[in-house]
């Protein structure tokens, strides 16, 4: 079965839509088979085929009714108990999409890509709201921070929103706050680095420890975390790296979480 997916997506209302190049038509009960690689489960969805002869055929799948849990799902074509995992040549990935995809409000969030190997797999994780990270830097001896908030439900306008950025030390309960600026969906922050340092707990040396960010923002009922997942970088603790900046000798450095979670650490 000659099959190449040439192009792949989940449209805005959860399904997969699929490009197929073909070099023949698919057969009666041909099925799209889910596995997902953790646990082994699998959803199976019979096909709708043509008899028609062509070189590409379309097909859409609504995920939401598979019922499919969170974790990398690979695709396969199965037809008379044999299966073929299905090729792709699609690298699956469109910022784009991803920022018109999050301003829904969702609790779980499917993605399809291309496997290292060159075959169609999805991505289906969790989608509680956050503050998605864009950009980090320092200048004026601030830490600033910009990017969208994913998952909320609030419109991607010009409406102002009251929000504030917080910094908490979870260690020894310091807290930090400033006033950030928040408009439709995208938001911006700052913090003064010394204040960082004023507000570390200089029983240890120099204040050292993790701090943990978070945006408030009036409308959205709890605080955001903030965190980069909206992209195709997997692993970004070890493979995304920010400059760093010292204030009075000491460094600060932002970094992120095996979840791919913001943090600040100082000194250390």
């Amino acid at each position: 079965m000659g099959v190449v997916v040439t192009d792949a997506e989940v449209t805005l209302a959860d399904v997969l839509s699929l490009r197929l190049a073909i070099d023949e038509p698919l057969e009666d009960g041909t099925e799209l088979v889910l596995r997902h690689r953790t646990t082994g489960v699998e959803r199976d969805v019979l096909l709708a085929t043509s008899r028609a002869r062509a070189r590409e055929a379309t097909l859409t799948v609504s995920l939401e009714p598979l019922e499919l849990s969170t974790g990398r799902w690979d695709a396969y074509l199965r037809r008379d108990g044999k299966r073929s995992r299905l090729r792709s040549v699609d690298p699956g990935f469109s910022l784009d999409h991803l920022d018109a995809y999050a301003l829904c409000r969702r609790t779980l969030a499917y993605r399809s890509y291309r496997t290292r190997n060159g075959f169609l797999a999805l991505k289906i994780s969790d989608a509680e709201p956050v503050a998605e990270v864009r950009s980090i830097w320092f200048r004026e001896g601030r830490f600033e921070v910009m990017g969208l908030l994913a998952y909320t439900g609030l419109e991607d306008d010009d409406t102002r929103h009251e929000a504030t950025l917080t910094l908490d030390r979870r260690l020894t309960g310091a807290h930090l706050s400033a006033t950030a600026t928040v408009q439709g969906v995208r938001f911006h922050a700052a913090v003064s680095l010394v204040d960082v340092l004023v507000a570390a707990d200089h029983e240890e040396a120099e204040g050292a420890g993790t701090w943990e960010p978070a945006l408030e923002v009036d409308g959205v009922p709890t605080p955001l975390r903030l965190g980069a997942r909206l992209d195709d970088v997997d692993g970004k603790r070890r493979r995304l790296h920010y400059p760093s900046s010292r204030v009075d000798g000491v460094l600060i450095r932002p970094c992120y979480t095996a979840d791919d979670e913001l943090r600040i650490e100082v000194g250390g």
